[in-house]
């Protein structure tokens, strides 16, 4: 009997270690992936202060950029090695992948298509016997990529090979110095057998389109419509009856023609006004153009719009994908009900768009800051209560653990977390535009009546803690003239640590009409095991850029599920 899959939860970490902990056999209908392109660009997510601005601190959200090392050598030697493996493998992919190494060489390109091939093979693992894969990426390596893919899936599984354009070059002269402008994305979709889910898709017809098509306009109506004929080259049943007309004349087909439909359905197109006559008394058929369902989409998608700085959608993540990109894609290969995957969340659209359109969705991201905004953005859209996030800590220990991450990456993977525990928006990353000037995080709360703003600034700290951290803080609400200070620490804060603060004094709010300590420490422990949050005004300001409320397509869940 297969296990039951976990469904509208995040998850953090690695997604190749949590879909072999979490995503059994066959369970997921769809995967939709957007990982990095090894690009070599690093991407940050832009948020604003206060006042609407900009910030002058920008998080790094991600480098993307791939590198030979041992973990690349490590999965290179799991997807040749049977032995390793265990056949879980295709000898094909093995095939393909030390053919790449000796065509390509042992460098960022071959790094980024190993860590791809290993991930990809779980991701055909957990897909059922009907399920889909769209992988979003760039030409600089669709064709390797469309390659392991035919390893995984098979050549005869594949589907479509999309283009999206994602920009327009507009007056960009860069952009055609050296060679033409680059404007697509591809997505390259695969089926894991023949029998996979599908459903036509439409878009409505261009203007021009409805104009050289449509041209007749019903008088009474106001309904567009154009001729078709009503005979075929080929005999099919009742298909050389005569047919009279309303001026009395007897037709039959022309040579070599029958008529396309029985004398019954004539007889019903009649009495449904949908005939009229040539001068002869041949009838044709009237095939208005609100009765089509549209164009049918192709493979080449150029109506869908990127995310720029106007779109009300956007949240600041550099490579947000637009909500109807994701939307078209779920429409058309899943059903409601089913299972949404994504495997490399970034600012979660995926998600979104499965909860609009009823399916149930797994998120997963290696990044807390994806986790944060992907939880802030579920709550705005849907008004959600916080998601479950399987994989950060719930204990001590495990904040410690987080904290052992990758040398700097899980200095900053802990100090993302343990701002969002408290609701504050970080300030700063593992590499900043603009110094973050001793603050790790903001939360920002209502002082007046007219919309002034206050501020408790946040500094995480993971060891090593002592009272000239409290006089650093409290430097720093002066000259940042802030109102209140958050000093969270993992380590046990010292007594003289405790006295310092208390000479901080005291904030008051006129709109509370309350006292709040200026300087407040918390500890991990008291925030996980106490469940302990920073004491300030109410009326705090929300910590993300907020998403656009989104409607549901379909009825509620509960129905969707028998429940």
């Amino acid at each position: 009997m297969l296990r039951a899959v976990n469904t509208d939860v995040l998850y953090y970490g690695d997604n190749l270690e949590i879909l072999r902990k979490y995503v059994p056999d066959a369970s997921v209908d769809l995967v939709y992936l957007d990982p990095p392109f090894n690009s070599n660009r690093d991407y940050n997510v832009i948020f604003k202060d206060e006042s609407g601005r900009k910030s002058d601190a920008q998080l790094l959200a991600f480098e993307d950029t791939w590198h030979w090392g041992p973990d690349a050598e490590a999965q290179y030697a799991y997807l040749t090695n049977t032995a390793q493996n265990g056949g879980r493998v295709p000898s094909t992919v093995s095939t393909i992948v030390a053919a790449l190494r000796s065509g390509i060489g042992e460098n960022q390109m071959m790094a980024y298509l190993v860590e791809m091939a290993v991930r990809l093979v779980e991701l055909r693992r957990v897909l059922k016997p009907t399920g889909s894969l769209y992988l979003h990426c760039d030409p600089t390596a669709s064709h390797y990529l469309k390659l392991l893919l035919d390893g995984v899936f098979g050549p005869k599984n594949f589907v479509n090979e999309i283009t999206w354009k994602r920009s327009s070059a507009h007056s960009d002269t860069t952009q055609g110095a050296t060679h033409f402008g680059r404007t697509h994305d591809v997505l390259l979709f695969y089926g894991k057998s023949q029998n996979r889910t599908w459903t036509t898709t439409f878009v409505p017809y261009s203007d021009d389109y409805v104009e050289s098509h449509y041209s007749n306009i019903e008088p009474i109506t106001g309904r567009r419509f154009r001729k078709g004929d009503l005979t075929a080259a080929k005999p099919g049943g009742d298909t050389l009856y005569e047919w009279t007309s309303p001026n009395g004349r007897v037709v039959r087909p022309y040579k070599g023609r029958y008529w396309a439909y029985s004398k019954a359905n004539m007889e019903e197109f009649e009495r449904q006004g949908r005939l009229l006559y040539t001068k002869s008394g041949m009838p044709e058929y009237k095939r208005y153009i609100d009765d089509q369902p549209g164009q049918v989409v192709q493979d080449s998608w150029d109506d869908i719009p990127p995310v720029n700085s106007q779109a009300k959608e956007r949240l600041g993540w550099a490579t947000q994908k637009p909500l109807a990109l994701l939307e078209r894609i779920i429409s058309a290969s899943s059903n409601p009900g089913d299972i949404v995957l994504d495997p490399f969340c970034g600012c979660g659209t995926a998600l979104v768009a499965a909860q609009k359109l009823g399916r149930r969705w797994i998120g997963i991201d290696i990044t807390y800051l994806s986790i944060a905004v992907m939880k802030a953005r579920l709550k705005d859209s849907f008004g959600l209560p916080d998601v479950e996030v399987i994989g950060q800590p719930t204990e001590v220990d495990g904040a410690r653990q987080l904290l052992k991450g990758a040398g700097l990456e899980g200095q900053y993977q802990f100090q993302w977390w343990a701002l969002d525990l408290i609701g504050a928006q970080p300030q700063g990353g593992t590499q900043k535009k603009g110094a973050d000037k001793g603050i790790d995080g903001v939360i920002s709360f209502s002082t007046g009546p007219r919309g002034e703003v206050g501020r408790a600034l946040v500094s995480v700290k993971s060891g090593g803690v002592n009272s000239s951290m409290i006089r650093d803080l409290k430097g720093v609400l002066e000259r940042e003239k802030a109102e209140i200070g958050l000093f969270v620490t993992l380590d046990e804060p010292s007594a003289p640590m405790r006295q310092e603060a208390a000479t901080a004094g005291v904030y008051h709010s006129e709109l509370s009409g309350r006292d709040y300590q200026r300087i407040q420490i918390l500890t991990i422990a008291e925030l996980l095991e106490e469940h302990r949050r920073p004491d300030l005004p109410l009326l705090v300001l929300p910590t993300w850029q907020r998403a656009e409320r989104v409607e549901r397509k379909v009825a509620e869940q509960a129905a969707l599920f028998g429940e």
